[in-house]
């Protein structure tokens, strides 16, 4: 469809009206994948309307992922979803290393553990969070929060704990702290559900100072923080850089911080809070998918007792709670000698992976962090689209790190690959013909 006959299809005065007239020729196919946009300036002029409005209303499309923009390039209708998600590559001939999965023969076998979950049946109107995991949790999260005596929420997993957490205390249209590179989840949740994605950098010690202090001064009403292991870098944060996130937001305390610590009991590093002692909102969140499996859709939430009371409104008893025979399995499993070995085997399993394949790399020049998590952050100096392409010539399907930026027009030199699956002799296959695809990506 040719501008002069798209714009004559928009009759809206507003930017939410403007926005919605585009958003409508796009669901009728009048402006397919890759479609291009009229001009802020042209578009502005047509409509009788401000520049701002136009803005606006491109920014609502794009935040909800049906435009991007390409720079000098222009706005464009999105060729792909707004963001790519974690999982197999199903089908593919290619030894697959961009997942991103625990290794399932890391993960507890919960046959033994069924049979005490499987207690007296619960009924509508009783508490959402069943005893013995609240006590457990408890004592599990009382040495890293602000307040001694925290209020609990359990979640159906990281997920849907962040995307409540946001929603109990956003409107459309309200600016979020998020971490670029980001996790694929959070950036997901930010753009579906219509906020602006304010991109705080993030660097081997975790979220930067002068990237939190320019959000803050964006007007962001929520910031969402990875403690440690942050997916995709591996970064956590260093004691220095918690105590100086801490100093900056202290002027800020009714700015919800959400800390996603979704590694714990995995990680190798301690977990570094940037929520101070007199902040007043503020959630810590721990899901059980990376050690328990990511089927064990559950997570607990600590936080302040207003965002509590909020968050409760949004799992009501019987319709939208976490069920208790879920809730049981995860306790008799987190209580369980013999799954506890397990969950520190996986941990020393993958950090002994990644340090073995760290290692191959630095012979070959390649240079990779220090981090955690179960992938690694590789550099490789060169567009990683095309050192991805290169890689799957060789037999590898890796992941290029422009998936996890955030509003970015430069393409990523960063690819994120998981390794710990791989044994000995196809960890060296690997770095031989990473080393190999680089150079041939010149």
């Amino acid at each position: 469809m040719e501008h002069s006959d798209f714009v004559h299809k928009i009759t809206g005065r507003t930017a939410a009206a403007i926005a919605e007239d585009v958003r409508a020729a796009i669901d009728r196919g009048d402006l397919g994948a890759g479609a291009s946009l009229p001009s802020v300036r042209s578009l502005a002029d047509d409509l009788g309307v401000n520049r701002n409005t136009v803005v606006a209303a491109y920014r609502h499309l794009s935040q909800a992922g049906l435009v991007e923009s390409r720079g000098r390039a222009g706005t464009h209708v999105s060729r792909s979803a707004a963001t790519a998600q974690e999982g197999f590559a199903l089908e593919s001939p290619l030894r697959d290393i961009a997942a991103g999965n625990p290794d399932a023969s890391l993960i507890p076998d919960a046959s033994r553990a069924l049979a005490s979950a499987s207690a007296r049946p619960v009924l509508y109107g009783e508490p959402v969070i069943d005893p013995g995991l609240e006590s457990w949790a408890r004592e599990w999260l009382v040495g890293d929060i602000p307040d001694g005596a925290p209020r609990l929420t359990i979640t159906n997993g990281a997920f849907d704990a962040v995307e409540r957490l946001l929603a109990q205390a956003l409107m459309r249209d309200d600016a979020v702290a998020i971490e670029d590179p980001g996790f694929l989840a959070t950036i997901r949740t930010v753009r579906l559900a219509g906020y602006r994605a304010i991109a705080v950098p993030v660097d081997a010690e975790g979220m930067t100072v002068d990237g939190l202090r320019d959000a803050l001064s964006q007007g962001v009403r929520a910031i969402v923080v990875t403690p440690r292991a942050q997916n995709p870098t591996g970064a956590s944060l260093s004691s220095q850089r918690a105590k100086d996130l801490r100093e900056v937001l202290a002027d800020h305390p009714y700015v919800l911080v959400i800390a996603d610590d979704h590694f714990s009991l995995l990680s190798k590093r301690p977990y570094r809070s940037i929520i101070g002692p007199a902040h007043e909102r503020w959630a810590l969140v721990r899901s059980v998918s990376k050690f328990l499996g990511p089927d064990m859709s559950l997570a607990i939430v600590a936080s302040d007792a207003h965002t509590a009371d909020r968050l409760a409104l949004r799992l009501s008893p019987g319709t939208t709670w976490v069920s208790h025979l879920l809730q049981r399995l995860a306790h008799a499993q987190l209580t369980d000698l013999s799954a506890r070995a397990t969950i520190e085997e996986a941990a020393d399993h993958y950090a002994e992976r990644n340090t073995a394949f760290r290692s191959l790399l630095d012979a070959y020049g390649i240079d990779v962090p220090v981090g955690d998590g179960l992938t690694l952050w590789v550099p490789v100096r060169r567009d990683a689209g095309r050192v991805a392409a290169q890689l799957m010539r060789r037999g590898w399907l890796a992941r290029a790190g422009d998936e996890f930026q955030i509003g970015h027009r430069e393409h990523s030199r960063h690819l994120r690959i998981t390794v710990h699956h791989l044994d000995d002799t196809e960890q060296e296959r690997l770095a031989a013909d990473l080393a190999s695809a680089i150079h041939a990506a010149t």
